[in-house]
């Protein structure tokens, strides 16, 4: 349990990210806090940086509404404090940790607090033990540190943990995602693709990489690592849980490409109802179809959509046509058709 948030055992995949407002700052993450809840996430999670940055950190997990992860580096004494302090989990790097014994005291407070931990491995800064062996893969030796790592914790008798190993190429996390789901399949695990790039490009790798092993019925709980609004971080979420059947939240856009038979501005029209529907929590099927071939019959099932024409539109309500109206008054009459479902 993650505060009052479930994570593992067949429990639904649990949609996560990161704020990125200065640590700090209590006000600045509680507000970014409201946005991610709005978003549809579940739990959050904020870096502790240093002993300054302690209160803050205090202060947000007292009154967030979101279950608020300890993200922490280098200092095992931040994470006891993240602990102290009201952290529903904490996250450690072993890479950058100081070694297995400065994780008993971590331990301890973690038992004494109920507070689960997850060993968060990453490419970037595995041991140096480990990046000098030849004889494994990269994915071996991400799996080879969180394994040294969860039997440690088992033998100070601790088992309620998360595991992630992150690299930023794609088959790696993949392949160290299945290693581990073998070989320790009692222990939830973390996905992303760490470092993954801006908006089109880390989407399109975390939806690669996260959208093979969730198929494959590995993972737990995930976050899609942009280099934007991390609030986009939790609709890109939602839009991959609810694309491979697993989880619906909001809205699903159903668009045709443009062709020559179109006779109306498709693209801005698109994006126009995209936007008016961004913050709708139901999980309707909308189609906005540019003509008639790709109209009602192409987008049967979804709960709504328009088939247009040249200058007009047809609305459609589980592939019955129930109006038709100007290209000016398509996007209105979509969202008024909407609201009554």
């Amino acid at each position: 349990m993650v505060g009052s948030v479930p994570m593992g055992g067949g429990t639904p995949v649990v949609v996560q990210s990161m704020l990125n407002a200065p640590a700090e700052d209590a006000k600045a993450n509680l507000e970014q806090i409201k946005r991610f809840e709005q978003a549809g996430c579940e739990v959050i999670r904020m870096t502790v940086l240093n002993r300054a940055c302690v209160p803050a950190f205090a202060e947000v997990c007292e009154k967030s509404s979101l279950p608020v992860v300890g993200d922490i580096h280098y200092k095992a004494d931040l994470a006891i404090a993240a602990i102290e302090n009201g952290a529903a989990k904490i996250r450690v790097n072993p890479g950058n940790l100081g070694g297995l014994p400065k994780t008993d005291a971590v331990i301890d407070t973690a038992k004494k607090y109920g507070v689960p931990i997850r060993i968060g491995v990453n490419a970037g800064s595995l041991d140096d033990k480990l990046k000098q062996r030849e004889d494994l893969t990269l994915a071996e030796k991400l799996v080879c540190s969180a394994k040294e790592y969860v039997e440690y914790f088992y033998a100070q008798d601790f088992y309620d943990i998360v595991v992630s190993t992150k690299a930023h190429d794609v088959m790696t996390c993949v392949q160290a995602y299945r290693l581990l789901a073998e070989e320790m399949p009692e222990v939830p695990l973390h996905l992303g693709i760490t470092e993954a790039g801006t908006a089109m490009q880390g989407a399109i790798k975390s939806a690669a990489g996260l959208g093979i092993l969730l198929e494959e019925g590995i993972g737990d709980t995930i976050r899609i690592s942009l280099t934007d609004d991390p609030v986009k971080e939790v609709t890109a979420c939602w839009q991959l849980l609810s694309a491979l059947d697993l989880r619906r939240r909001g809205p699903e856009i159903i668009s045709c490409p443009t062709c020559g038979r179109t006779k109306v501005d498709l693209i801005s029209l698109a994006k126009k109802v995209e936007e008016k529907i961004a913050d709708n929590p139901k999980p309707l099927k909308v189609a906005v179809m540019g003509c008639i071939v790709n109209g009602p019959g192409e987008a049967a099932d979804a709960d709504i959509g328009v088939a247009c024409g040249s200058g007009s539109g047809a609305v459609f309500v589980h592939g019955k046509v129930i109006r038709r109206v100007p290209e000016s008054d398509i996007v209105d009459a979509l969202i008024e058709e909407m609201d009554k479902l």
